[in-house]
């Protein structure tokens, strides 16, 4: 798509006050020169001509260089604009200030190619009838406040047109500046009314425009009527309208009784909700709502219901009956709710709907809610008009969720980043300080101390990650029965003596694929939690099951899809979790213990460990009797569990000295000190870079022999992953360590693909990092 420029060169040539006072200068310049030197006059006169003439001809020449970086500047600029609105799918136009267009893009040159014109008014002049007044409008807003936007309504439909100031430029020789403007026109979808859909509405409706142009019918109005229609009047038996009283409409069907609803709306339109009169009945919609198919309901203005259809009432529920107090069977407005009935009466909100959440105990339904007055034997009442919303809002909560869940990810992964570069120097330089004092010396234990809660920290952030879905995950494949029975001493430690804990298990039982660490936290935490809710003791029971799906499994706003899946129940007899609480238990620092009894990351943890692992968890609970937690995971293969079983490895041998030469790249100095003296301890050469840009200067040396690359993953300028892969086409045998204070499958598309490479995460010990550079250097040793 190419931005079709009107004038013969699309740019911004420099004002023309910078022009003129350099050539004024270099005029007196060349003046006061020509003056020194041809002139008869004192020599102290004719060195004072030269001297000034010569400095206005340098001040000529500055000028000139200001006015040349000036035209290059607004040519960038204008370039930079032009390939804006290249790109813009809404038809885009840049004019100057007299309404000539300078440029317009492809969509506008699609969009009015048979109205095109020199002038902006020129070529919407055959979509509404009077364009000239708008842009001059829209124009004087624009120049004033820097942006302006009016909607226009037309018989064609809605309207948008924004306009933006731009700067005050030069075209060819014109003996003045001009404004120019940057113009979007946009075509509105029109859908009945704001916040809903108009054909979603199954009540008849038209949108009107001000000049009595019928702008949109929605598919009941369609289907009472018989045919589009273009205008009221011919609609309508008699005009002005009536609203809130009987009026006759012609259909293909003949003369059809409605009473009207009048809803106005921005731009001067209005909205028209037609309700069918049955015969016999002179006025009023609350006696012909029961023959609506449509959730409707009859309320005073104080509240109380008068009137219930079919359709309502199978959406309200049984408990809703008329005499009820709407806030009775609604609740979830952010005022009271004799506020919002008094303004609809008065008509202040008629326009506008409100989501509102029933109060069902059976299920969670949310309704969409549309008052409108009506009168009935000279008193105001308010039909209420209902739309099930519950698919939208838990659309919306999904929504919600994920956001939520992708901001504390992203705050997760920043804070690790930061925080464990900090552990990492914190730990590191204990574990030096470590090597230098034995048992029994005094410091000892204060060294001990700062290590553990160190390591303490690590574990925090660590769980931030788990819920985040951002933690590196080490998976295999695992028998529950037998991760059950290694892990039953210490659970039955943690659960102490008051309470009984009870494993039951399917005799044959599908594998899993786990990292069976964290699915360890994860059976913990359940535990633990289960233990907390029966303080006077009680019965822990833990079972697991094979569980075929034939059927999509869904609950609590989640799809489990059919297969086989092994279930792990942990069920307690304990206090409950409130009803109001239940939907908040897997969010982080949520908590129903008190301040200093829990952190809140306990079952955010396990939800963000089960979720990663590919796996479900539900939650049931009564107040008083008890809560059940169901974990679901996807079986693994029995014929792919040998295939993939992972090689026997053997224990890796302590850390011994080393040969061998260390490249060390870390942009945080304290790290990369106390990675640099861990190293040269266990004997290695250590060359130490700050940045990869550094070490890339270090390996231009070809006499350097170097056997392993140690570097950080996000660094300032060239990251890890970057600098090692081209690094390796000069050294390709050298092996790579990665660290980072991300997780390692943080990385996405940037994830280091190399095949010699093994990943370390921050924090680390300073055996861990020996270790690992120690397999790297050997690694026949760890076959």
């Amino acid at each position: 798509m190419t931005v079709q420029q009107e004038s013969s060169e699309f740019q911004i040539p420099v004002q023309l006050p910078i022009r003129a006072r350099a050539g004024l200068a270099l005029g007196l310049g060349a003046a006061c020169v020509a003056a020194g030197f041809w002139v008869q006059v004192p020599d102290l006169v004719a060195v004072g001509l030269v001297a000034g003439g010569a400095t206005l001809i340098l001040v000529a020449l500055l000028l000139m260089a200001r006015a040349q970086m000036q035209r290059r500047a607004r040519y960038l600029a204008s370039q930079l604009l032009a390939g804006f609105i290249e790109k813009d799918a809404v038809p885009s136009f840049v004019t100057d200030e007299d309404g000539e267009v300078q440029a317009s893009n492809d969509a506008a040159n699609s969009r009015f190619k048979d109205t095109k014109s020199d002038t902006l008014a020129g070529t919407l002049r055959a979509v509404f009838a009077n364009p000239s007044a708008v842009l001059y409008r829209l124009q004087g807003r624009a120049r004033k406040d820097g942006a302006a936007r009016e909607d226009v309504v037309t018989r064609a439909g809605h309207m948008r047109l924004a306009v933006h100031r731009l700067g005050r430029h030069w075209f060819g020789n014109h003996a003045r500046s001009k404004q120019e403007f940057l113009w979007r026109i946009e075509e509105m979808p029109d859908r009945g009314g704001p916040g809903r859909g108009g054909d979603a509405i199954p009540m008849p409706m038209l949108t009107v425009g001000r000049s009595g142009a019928v702008l949109f019918m929605n598919d009941a109005a369609r289907g009472l009527i018989g045919e589009r229609v273009k205008a009221i009047d011919r609609l309508f038996e008699t005009l002005p309208l009536r609203p809130g009283e009987v009026n006759i409409i012609n259909t293909l069907e003949g003369k059809v009784n409605v009473n009207l609803v009048e809803f106005e709306v921005s731009g001067g339109r209005r909205e028209l909700f037609l309700l069918p009169v049955p015969d016999g009945f002179d006025a009023a919609i609350p006696t012909a709502i029961d023959s609506l198919p449509v959730p409707m309901i009859k309320v005073a203005t104080t509240g109380d219901i008068l009137k219930i259809n079919g359709q309502a009432a199978r959406l309200l529920g049984k408990k809703a009956k008329v005499g009820m107090l709407l806030g009775q069977v609604m609740e979830g407005l952010g005022r009271a709710i004799s506020d919002w009935l008094d303004e609809a009466a008065k008509g202040k909100s008629a326009t506008k709907s409100e989501f509102l959440r029933l109060a069902r105990e059976d299920k969670e339904v949310f309704v969409q809610v549309t008052l409108s007055p009506v009168k009935e034997e000279g008193k105001t009442v308010l039909v209420a008009m209902l739309n099930d919303a519950t698919e939208l809002k838990t659309l919306e909560a999904q929504f919600v969720q994920s956001q939520k869940m992708q901001a504390i990810g992203q705050l997760a992964g920043g804070v690790a980043h930061d925080f464990n570069n900090l552990l990492t120097a914190i730990s590191g330089h204990c574990d030096l300080l470590l090597l230098r004092h034995d048992q029994g010396d005094q410091d000892y234990g204060d060294l001990v101390q700062i290590n553990e809660n160190a390591n303490r920290a690590a574990a925090l952030v660590g769980q931030l990650l788990a819920f985040s879905r951002k933690q590196t995950l080490r998976p295999e494949v695992l028998d529950l029965r037998d991760t059950l029975a290694d892990l039953t001493h210490l659970l039955n430690r943690l659960v102490g003596e008051k309470v009984t804990l009870t494993l039951s298990h399917e005799p044959v039982l599908g594998a899993i694929r786990a990292d069976k660490r964290q699915l360890e936290q994860v059976l913990m935490n359940l535990v633990v939690n289960a233990r907390d809710a029966m303080p006077d003791g009680g019965e822990i029971r833990i079972e697991t099951e094979i569980v075929t799906l034939d059927q999509p499994l869904t609950r609590d706003r989640a799809t489990v899809p059919p297969g086989d899946y092994v279930t792990l129940r942990v069920t307690d007899h304990g206090t409950g979790i409130p009803p109001d609480k239940i939907h908040k238990i897997f969010e982080p620092f949520f908590t129903t213990k008190r301040v200093g009894e829990g952190t809140g990351l306990g079952l955010s943890t396990a939800y963000g460990i089960v979720k990663q692992t590919g796996g479900f968890i539900f939650v049931d609970s009564v107040v008083g009797s008890g809560t059940e937690f169901i974990l679901y995971f996807p079986t693994h293969e029995a014929v792919e569990t040998k295939q993939l079983a992972a090689p026997v490895r053997k224990t890796p041998v302590a850390p011994q000295q080393g040969e061998g030469v260390v490249l060390l790249v870390e942009d945080e100095a304290p790290v990369r000190a106390f990675a640099s003296r861990a190293l040269r301890l266990r004997g290695y050469t250590v060359l130490e870079a700050e940045s990869a840009e550094d070490a890339l200067r270090t390996l231009e040396d070809p006499s350097l022999n170097v056997d392993v690359f140690v570097t950080d993953v996000v660094m300032p300028g060239m990251d890890g992953p970057t600098w090692v892969r081209e690094a390796l086409k000069t050294r390709p045998d050298v092996r790579v360590v990665f660290v980072s204070g991300y997780a390692e499958g943080a990385f996405g598309d940037n994830k280091p693909h190399v095949s010699n490479a093994n990943f370390l995460p921050k924090p680390f010990s300073l055996n861990q990092l020996t270790d690992i550079v120690h397999q790297q250097m050997h690694p026949e040793q760890v076959q």
